[in-house]
C-alpha cells in the first residue's frame, strides 16, 4: 500500500537534495533586514494576484531547501564582488540571496509572497547575514533605475504573468555595464515536462505566456535583446534527489509545491487521479535511482545580460 501523504507532512521525515558541484564561499556576519510592506509600486491586480496565489500554497520553502547547493554554484559562477550590489528577484526563501550575502554582496531580495519573505529573513538571521527583504512584484520593481549591478533570478522571474513588463524591469533596475543572470527551466527538460503535464490538466488564463518560453534563446533574445550588449547562454544539468519513491515525491510537491497544489485543487476526483497518474509516470520515467528512492536530472537554460 502506498504511504499516505499525511506521512509527509513532518519537515524533518523528508529530506530532498537539488545540487549542483558547490564551491564553499566566506562569510559575513550581520542582520537580515526585513519588510514585510509591499513596496510602493507594487499594485496587485488579477493576474499578480494569481501569481501570488499560487506561490503562497503550499510551502515553497519545503521544496526549496532540495536546491540550495545547486543555487549556491550558481552564484559561485557569477564570481561576486565584496559590496556589489545584488538584486535577487523573486527570492522565495533566499536561495540566490544568501549565498551572495556570504560572498560578500550587497543583497537585496524581492518576492510576492509574503511568507517566503518571512522564510528568507529568518534564514539570514540564522546565519547572520545583512540583506534587506522586500515584498513586491517583478513586475513593478519598487527600485530606482540602474540601482543595482547584478540582477538575478533562479526559477523565479520566469514565472511572472507579463513577461514584457518583467523584462523592462530587470533592465531598468540593471545600470549601465551590469549584468542580468537568469536560470530558467527548458520546455525540453523534466521540470518544462512535469508543468507542461500540469497545465494540460488545469491550463492557465489564455493570455498568459507559457514560463517555459524564459527557457529558449529565441525568447530570451526578444525580451532582453534590445537593452543588452551581448547575451551568453548555457544549458545545464541539476539533479534533484529524495529519499522517497516517485509516488511519494509526487505526494511531497502536491502537498507543498504551490503549481501542483493549486492545480489538483481546481479538478474532480477524475481530473486528479488523471494528473497524479501522469506525474507518477513522469517522475518513474525519469528516476535514475534503483534503490527505492527518487533521484531525477532536470535541464535549465542559463542566461547572463550585459546591459548597455
Amino acid at each position: 500500500m502506498r504511504p499516505s501523504s499525511a506521512g509527509l507532512t513532518d519537515s524533518k521525515s523528508v529530506t530532498p537534495y537539488f545540487y549542483e558541484e558547490l564551491v564553499m564561499t566566506s562569510s559575513t556576519q550581520a542582520t537580515a533586514v526585513p519588510n514585510h510592506v509591499p513596496g510602493p509600486g507594487f499594485e496587485p491586480d488579477p493576474l499578480t494576484q494569481r501569481v501570488q496565489a499560487t506561490w503562497t500554497a503550499g510551502d515553497f520553502g519545503r521544496i526549496a531547501k532540495g536546491y540550495e547547493r545547486g543555487a549556491a554554484q550558481f552564484i559561485v559562477q557569477l564570481g561576486l564582488e565584496p559590496g556589489e550590489a545584488v538584486l535577487d528577484v523573486a527570492c522565495g526563501t533566499g536561495n540566490l540571496s544568501l549565498p551572495a550575502a556570504r560572498a560578500g554582496a550587497s543583497v537585496t531580495g524581492i518576492d510576492i509572497a509574503p511568507n517566503l519573505i518571512a522564510q528568507a529573513v529568518k534564514n539570514a538571521e540564522n546565519e547572520g547575514l545583512r540583506i534587506a527583504f522586500d515584498v513586491g512584484d517583478a513586475e513593478q520593481l519598487p527600485y530606482p533605475d540602474g540601482a543595482f549591478q547584478t540582477v538575478v533570478t533562479m526559477f523565479g522571474a520566469m514565472f511572472a504573468a507579463r513577461p514584457e513588463r518583467a523584462s523592462v524591469e530587470l533592465l531598468r533596475a540593471t545600470r549601465a555595464g551590469g549584468r542580468i543572470a537568469m536560470a530558467n527551466w527548458t520546455p525540453t527538460g523534466f521540470v518544462g515536462e512535469m508543468l507542461k503535464t500540469t497545465v494540460r490538466f488545469a491550463p492557465p488564463p489564455a493570455d498568459v505566456p507559457s514560463p517555459l518560453l524564459w527557457g529558449t534563446e529565441e525568447a530570451v533574445r526578444e525580451r532582453l535583446g534590445a537593452g543588452t550588449k551581448l547575451l551568453s547562454f548555457a544549458r545545464r544539468l541539476i539533479t534533484f534527489e529524495y529519499p522517497l519513491g516517485p509516488a511519494e515525491v509526487v505526494d511531497y510537491f502536491r502537498l507543498w509545491y504551490g503549481p501542483t497544489l493549486r492545480a489538483f485543487g481546481t479538478l474532480d476526483e477524475t481530473g486528479r487521479e488523471g494528473l497524479r497518474r501522469e506525474l507518477e509516470r513522469l517522475w518513474t520515467d525519469h528516476n535514475l535511482a534503483t534503490d527505492g528512492t527518487t533521484r531525477v536530472v532536470s535541464e535549465y537554460l542559463e542566461v547572463v545580460a550585459d546591459v548597455k
